[in-house]
């Protein structure tokens, strides 16, 4: 039994280790689920609080949009995010940028006509005056699983 206990903690220990994130990759993550309620509440000033003034957004549909337009589409209610669903994010931190990757479940009412995407969204983040601020985000839809080609 004490072996059995041993190896339990040992393993819990290992797994403990592998999933620990470091402080700026909190950081990041932190931001991004502030991002993510500031989109879903239209914040205007949280969303210009955690963009970078070069931002480029980029939409699964091919639009790009600088920091502006993009804030504008929000508070304006042309795009209202009723929901975004996060999952299997990455971020990897190197010097004052930082990458994430991850699924987003989007839904939307673009011009009261609702709208679900399932999408793999990268963003880059830099750090500036000691904040993490959203510098490029790009979108593309999920593959059809069926039809990858592998």
């Amino acid at each position: 039994m004490k072996k059995f206990a041993s190896l339990l903690i040992m393993m819990l220990l290992v797994c403990g280790c592998l999933s620990a994130q470091s402080k700026p990759e909190k950081e990041v993550a932190a931001n991004i689920e502030s991002f993510r309620k500031a989109m879903m509440a239209a914040d205007e000033q949280a969303l210009n609080s955690l963009s970078n003034d070069q931002l480029s957004y980029g939409h699964s549909s091919g639009l790009v949009e600088d920091k502006k337009e993009f804030i504008r589409k929000i508070t304006t209610k042309a795009t209202v995010y009723s929901n975004i669903i996060i999952t299997n994010q990455t971020i990897s931190v190197s010097g004052d940028v930082a990458i994430s990757r991850n699924m987003s479940d989007i839904f939307t009412n673009d011009n009261d006509k609702p709208v679900e995407l399932k999408l793999l969204v990268l963003m880059v983040w830099q750090k500036k005056s000691g904040q993490w601020k959203l510098l490029a985000r790009q979108a593309v839809k999920q593959p059809d699983q069926n039809n990858l080609i592998r």
